[in-house]
């Protein structure tokens, strides 16, 4: 039996008794992958330039745009999850040949600038749920259950930018799940009772507002990279290269704290996260 977890002034949470060095080292970079810069500082680094002036340049009319296009991508992304997600056929994920079309789809987008949102964002969207999938089935999700497909979906609620004074623990990963949690729940009833037959239905509207409302501040900084023609062109496979990476991430810490979770309970995971 592993020794009980010593954080600080004493030995804390004896229910982590049991806890392998394995799980823990899963459950840290887990944290480091969910907690880490978000999309515009790793845009920024990357390009060069810092996309948060490009963002507030933006015009409103614009922006409002862009969160529309997020909001329709995610009702297509919550029709694909629900109706088609691939076999559940247990292998390594795809990541790199997802990251591929993701940026052919980028490149192309970027070309057009602005113009192009409504017309990319789903298919990279799309791109990424399929991606996202792939993993959650590496870490031993079952992409049939509702509940792994609603959770599929979450991931792009996760990972949009904090303010850097806040707690990370508080404002970042869990507080997003316990944000999201009703309409989940909600959502997860209605798909279990009448399936996908209403798009409409209050349970699923709420659910993808929620998400795309997160979902389009990650957007919004893509886009604003993308935003002059040229530039978009040839930084559009970049810049999705980069957005697909940063759901990766997303889904890949989310999936492997749900696989602990199982073993070990969702309150002793958290504490213990919190803890790192």
């Amino acid at each position: 039996m592993a020794q009980p977890l010593q954080f600080g002034g004493g030995w804390q949470y004896t229910a982590f008794m049991d806890m392998t060095k394995t799980d823990l080292a899963d459950l840290k970079r887990a944290k480091k992958l969910l907690e880490n810069p978000g999309l515009a500082a790793k845009m920024s680094a990357a390009l060069g330039s810092p996309i948060e002036k490009s963002v507030a340049m933006l015009p409103k009319v614009v922006q409002s745009s862009i969160h529309k296009a997020a909001e329709a991508a995610m009702m297509k992304a919550l029709d694909v999850a629900v109706k088609s997600l691939g076999d559940n056929t247990k292998k390594p994920a795809q990541s790199r040949l997802h990251k591929i079309a993701a940026a052919t789809s980028g490149a192309v987008g970027g070309a057009f600038g602005l113009l192009a949102v409504s017309i990319e964002l789903p298919i990279s969207t799309t791109i990424m749920l399929r991606s996202i999938a792939d993993i959650a089935k590496s870490e031993g999700e079952n992409i049939h259950y509702i509940d792994t497909k609603l959770a599929c979906l979450t991931v792009f609620a996760l990972g949009s930018n904090r303010n850097e004074k806040d707690n990370a623990t508080e404002s970042g990963y869990f507080a997003t799940r316990a944000a999201m949690s009703g309409a989940v729940s909600e959502a997860s009833k209605y798909l279990a009772e009448k399936g996908l037959s209403k798009t409409g239905a209050p349970a699923l509207v709420r659910l993808v507002s929620l998400i795309s409302g997160r979902f389009g501040i990650v957007v919004t900084e893509k886009a604003a990279a993308q935003a002059v023609p040229i530039i978009g062109a040839v930084a559009g496979g970049l810049i999705n290269t980069l957005f697909i990476g940063h759901f990766q991430d997303m889904a890949r810490g989310h999936f492997i704290v749900r696989r602990l979770e199982k073993t070990y309970g969702a309150e002793p995971v958290r504490l213990v996260y919190a803890k790192l």
